[in-house]
């Protein structure tokens, strides 16, 4: 241990100006190209290697990476792509309805039919249901929740256990109102993901609900 001690603190370099002069200068195996074959690498699975067969290791993995990466934009764009053509669609629908009946009814069935959720409903919150306020104050303290419900709230919300929920207050103009929807599928509704949707349909309930 000490001899390996004593022979890196006589090395007749400095590993740092080293690394500092190769950053400074890309081009410098270009003009040595046989540094490149010469210099060997430890690989876990394959031994040593050269340097060009780890660079191009390491280059067949980040394009694999910006291939995925790109992959995910595109689904993400598609599946906002989605969202926007269905608000749109639905907006003008509800933009149509004659009383609150009336929206619940386009509403509920529209999101049921695209998203296969098992319920969409808008709840008053009266203070005197203690349940109630306490998922208005408790759960909805940032304005949205994602996520799983207690037994006791899904039923006070939706009168059955559900999988899990995205619940939204909606603005003070129309009350204390809740906007709740629920699917069968325990990991649909999560803490991590967006409000893309979930947001777009609170704006315009909050547009539409005060004036019918």
């Amino acid at each position: 241990m000490n001899d390996a001690m004593n022979k890196k603190a006589e090395l007749p370099f400095d590993e740092v100006l080293i690394r500092e002069y190769l950053l400074d200068n890309p081009d410098f195996f270009a003009r040595y190209p046989e540094l490149l074959l010469a210099m060997r690498i430890p690989h876990e699975q394959r031994g040593a290697v050269s340097l060009v067969e780890r660079r191009q290791e390491m280059l067949r993995a980040r394009v694999t990476q910006l291939e995925e990466e790109i992959t995910s934009l595109l689904a993400m764009a598609s599946r906002n792509e989605q969202i926007y053509m269905f608000n749109t669609a639905l907006s003008l629908k509800l933009l149509q309805a004659e009383d609150l009946g009336d929206l619940r009814q386009i509403l509920s069935s529209e999101l049921q039919q695209q998203f296969q959720f098992t319920h969409v409903r808008l709840i008053t919150v009266h203070d005197i249901d203690s349940e109630l306020s306490n998922i208005w104050s408790e759960r909805l303290k940032q304005g949205y929740y994602f996520g799983r419900l207690t037994q006791t709230e899904s039923k006070r919300l939706f009168g059955c256990e559900v999988g899990s929920v995205a619940l939204s207050r909606l603005s003070q103009q129309c009350g204390q109102v809740i906007f709740a929807i629920a699917s069968q599928d325990p990991m649909h509704f999560h803490p991590e993901m967006d409000n893309l949707l979930l947001d777009q349909l609170k704006q315009l309930l909050d547009h539409l609900l005060p004036k019918l």
